[in-house]
């Protein structure tokens, strides 16, 4: 049986462990989405600690390019 691998970030360059895509991925988005289901204000919550860690991370290996990741981690989670 094949081993599935979680949608994580492989840090520091933070994109996706498994599909290689800028984490969060899609699968990582539904994956927290259902982890944090009918808690929307923990899951921001998170998020904005990982987009914090992803934006210190980020601006070390490049300090001339500081990317706003506001969209990538935050606005797919806010309530529609």
């Amino acid at each position: 049986m094949p081993r599935i691998v979680p949608h994580l970030p492989m840090r520091p360059l933070w994109r996706c462990r498994n599909c290689g895509a800028e984490w969060p991925c899609q699968p990582a988005r539904l994956s927290l989405l259902v982890e944090y289901r009918g808690n929307r204000t923990a899951l921001l919550v998170y998020l904005g600690q990982q987009m914090a860690e992803a934006r210190d991370q980020l601006a070390q290996l490049n300090p001339d390019h500081a990317p706003d990741l506001t969209a990538r981690f935050l606005a797919w989670a806010r309530a529609r």
